[in-house]
């Protein structure tokens, strides 16, 4: 997947966590439905002990209350493609 979409779909899926806020009672109900969906599309999205440790990350932010405004997804993005720097492998 190219790193902007994948960025794009990340953006989307951090405002899909943040839709607790915005129905009061049933918001915490979704997200422990959401919880679990969320770690397991960032393990899928993000390969290797990375995306282990972030869907693992991403589960506990989705699961308690008051965290969903930490843009997991996004976060990951800018660690993978910014800070990580991902470079194709130079073959000899």
């Amino acid at each position: 997947m190219n790193k902007y979409k994948k960025l794009i779909l990340g953006i989307v899926l951090d405002a899909i966590g943040l839709v607790s806020f915005i129905i009061p009672g049933v918001g915490e109900f979704s997200d422990i439905v959401w919880a679990p969906i969320s770690a397991w599309i960032m393990t899928r999205m993000y390969q290797g002990k990375a995306g282990k440790i972030a869907g693992f990350v991403a589960l506990v932010e989705e699961a308690l209350p008051g965290l969903d405004v930490i843009p997991s997804f996004t976060l990951m993005w800018f660690y993978s493609y910014v800070i990580k720097k991902q470079t194709p492998e130079i073959k000899a």
